[in-house]
C-alpha cells in the first residue's frame, strides 16, 4: 500500500462515502471499531480484505496499515479507542457480529458532539462490555502471496462465477490440483470450496448493495439457482439478500 498516512489517533465520527468512494491507506496509534450503517465497507490491508454489511463491524487494531472502500451509499460510524483499550484482545483486523444494542450504542457513541461527558463514558463503558460478548465472523479475503495461487484468485476474482474445478483452475496455472488445494489451504487458511464462497458472498454484497436485483446476484456470482444463493446469504449474514438494500 503506498503513501501510507499516519494519523495518530482514530477518529470517533461519522462520515458518509459515495459509491466506490475509497479512503487511501493509512494507520492510527489507537485501535478503531469501523461501521456500516448503510452500504457495504471493505477495509484492504497487505494480509488482505475484511467486508461487512451492517450486521457486522470491522475492528482495526492500532497501528494497522488499512484501506477503506464503499460498496454503496455508505454511512461510515468510525469509533476509536486507545490503545490499552482492547477487549477482544486482537491483534488483527476481525469482522464482529453487530447485535441491536450494540448497533445502537455504536451510532450513539459515534454522533455529534464528540465529547467525554459522563453519559458518553457510561455508554462507552455498556458498548465494550458488549463488544467481549460479540461473536467473530469469518468473513474476510486473505491475500495469496504464491504467484501461482494468485493467479487463480485473480481469475476468480474477475469472472467469480466461473464454473471451473479446482483442477482446471491448477491447469491454467501451471500447478498440480494437490499443490493448489494445498496452497489454499496453507496461505489462505480454507479449502478452495470455502474461499470461492467467500468471494462469491463478497461480490454478491457489492453488486447488491448497486442495486442489483437478487437473481441477477445469484447468476452474476455462480450459484446454481437463485434459492441456493438466498440460502447461503442468510447463513452468513442472518438476512435475506432481498432485505438488503432496505436495511438501516
Amino acid at each position: 500500500m503506498p503513501h501510507i498516512r499516519h494519523a495518530p489517533e482514530a477518529p470517533t465520527r461519522t462520515r458518509t462515502l459515495a459509491p466506490g468512494e475509497s479512503i487511501d491507506a493509512h494507520r492510527h496509534d489507537d485501535h478503531q471499531i469501523v461501521y456500516a450503517g448503510s452500504g457495504v465497507l471493505a477495509v484492504t490491508t497487505d494480509a488482505g480484505t475484511w467486508f461487512a454489511p451492517g450486521t457486522r463491524a470491522i475492528w482495526v487494531p492500532a497501528g494497522c496499515v488499512h484501506a477503506h472502500r464503499a460498496h454503496g451509499h455508505l454511512a461510515l460510524h468510525l469509533l476509536g479507542l486507545p490503545p490499552d483499550t482492547n477487549p477482544l484482545g486482537l491483534d488483527a483486523p476481525t469482522v464482529l457480529a453487530v447485535s441491536p444494542l450494540l448497533r445502537e450504542l455504536i451510532l450513539a457513541c459515534t454522533r455529534a458532539p464528540y465529547d467525554d461527558t459522563p453519559e458518553r463514558l457510561r455508554l462507552r463503558a455498556v458498548l465494550l462490555d458488549q463488544l467481549r460478548a460479540s461473536p467473530q465472523e469469518p468473513v474476510r479475503l486473505p491475500a495469496p502471496a504464491d504467484p501461482r495461487l494468485a493467479a487463480v484468485c485473480d481469475l476468480l476474482h474477475d469472472n467469480p462465477a466461473d464454473p471451473r474445478t479446482l483442477a482446471a483452475l491448477a491447469a491454467t496455472a501451471g500447478v498440480g490440483e494437490r499443490t493448489l488445494s494445498r496452497l489454499f489451504r496453507r496461505e489462505l487458511t480454507m479449502t478452495f470450496p470455502q474461499w470461492r464462497t467467500q468471494l462469491r458472498l463478497y461480490h454478491a454484497l457489492r453488486m447488491l448493495a448497486d442495486g442489483m436485483p437478487v437473481t441477477t446476484v445469484a447468476h452474476g456470482c455462480g450459484w446454481s439457482s437463485t434459492s441456493a444463493f438466498i440460502d447461503v446469504f442468510r447463513r452468513a449474514f442472518g438476512y435475506t439478500p432481498g432485505t438488503h438494500h432496505r436495511r438501516p
